[in-house]
């Protein structure tokens, strides 16, 4: 497991009250879930949830046309990572004008938001040794529960954050609890369509907490692409759409072609109407406290009569049978 490392030019004992830039949703979800929500000066780009973080001053922007396909931004990343170009940039006039005592940031995916190295340059070129690098690199839920603390204790509101994280565990074991004695069909979390690709990192915890038994995704391990071809051999039961970063409307854009591939049309869970679409930018593939809503939603969709009645979803949230 990889260990979460804190980093900056030089550590000293942050303010009472630090004012905080975080460069990634999940982190400025964590950091609102602990009661950091005001002091959070600057977010990324993507930050969009909660309600409150939106109209914050944003420190980041993309290279990467997010609005379009699957296979297209595919080849986006690929094209830009090829030619030794940064996906995404810091807003660094802004993040010199806001002066943040802790940044919060991620090692874990080069594809998902700005670089560490890219954020310890920055630092170090234009505030010196005047605040805090905390560098989140969660590999499975217990990483993300401590990623709680790790930013509580960075902010002076360590012991909050610890009450938050056993709240969040609790509400998981209690899932667990209630799934452990139901059928464990075989579940596909697909996190990316074109190329298809499986979740990994904590997504298989997610599964065996929600009632299924995970195929394809390496716990613990980054997410692999993998082929249609390897799908239909798995055999699953239960598919889960879940591509980062996308919202529901766009993943069900392109689901009907996901539906005429030859070996996605020979899965069990196609023949039995079990392909089930979950809001990918929301869910799943946010190292933060939604993980814990996203395991609920696995359980709602996997075992449906069993918590039908019991764990409410939106059409944003959730779709069954999303082609019809």
């Amino acid at each position: 497991m990889t260990s979460p490392r804190m980093t900056s030019p030089r550590m000293t004992s942050p303010r009472t009250s630090p004012r905080i830039a975080s460069l990634l949703p999940s982190a400025t979800e964590i950091c609102f879930a602990i009661g950091l929500g005001d002091q959070v000066v600057g977010v990324s780009h993507e930050c969009d949830f909660p309600a409150g973080a939106s109209g914050r001053p944003v420190l980041t922007r993309s290279s990467i046309d997010s609005k379009a396909s699957s296979s297209e931004i595919d080849h986006q990343v690929k094209q830009l990572l090829t030619e030794g170009l940064s996906l995404y940039d810091i807003e660094e006039d802004t993040l010199r004008e806001l002066a943040p005592d802790v940044i919060v940031t991620q090692a874990t995916c080069e594809v998902c938001a700005v670089s560490l190295s890219d954020v310890e340059a920055a630092t170090c070129r234009l505030l010196g040794s005047e605040a805090h690098i905390v560098s989140l690199e969660p590999m499975g839920l217990d990483d993300v529960i401590e990623d709680h603390l790790r930013v509580g204790r960075a902010a002076g509101v360590e012991e909050h954050a610890r009450q938050v994280g056993a709240d969040l565990r609790r509400r998981l074991d209690a899932l667990a609890a209630r799934t452990a004695d139901l059928e464990r069909p075989r579940v596909l979390v697909l996190e990316w369509l074109d190329p298809p690709m499986v979740g990994g990192h904590w997504t298989p915890e997610l599964i065996r907490i929600a009632g299924g038994e995970p195929v394809l995704g390496h716990h613990q391990q980054p997410t692999q692409a993998t082929t249609w071809e390897a799908i239909a051999a798995a055999e699953p039961e239960v598919v889960l759409v879940a591509p980062c970063g996308f919202r529901m409307e766009q993943s069900l854009r392109e689901l009907p072609a996901v539906f005429e591939d030859p070996d996605f049309q020979r899965l069990p869970a196609v023949a039995s109407h079990r392909v089930v679409a979950i809001d990918g930018n929301a869910y799943f593939n946010r190292p933060g406290p939604r993980l814990v809503r996203s395991a609920e939603l696995a359980a709602l969709a996997i075992h449906p009569q069993a918590f039908g009645h019991e764990i409410e979803a939106s059409a944003d949230e959730l779709r069954f049978d999303p082609v019809g």
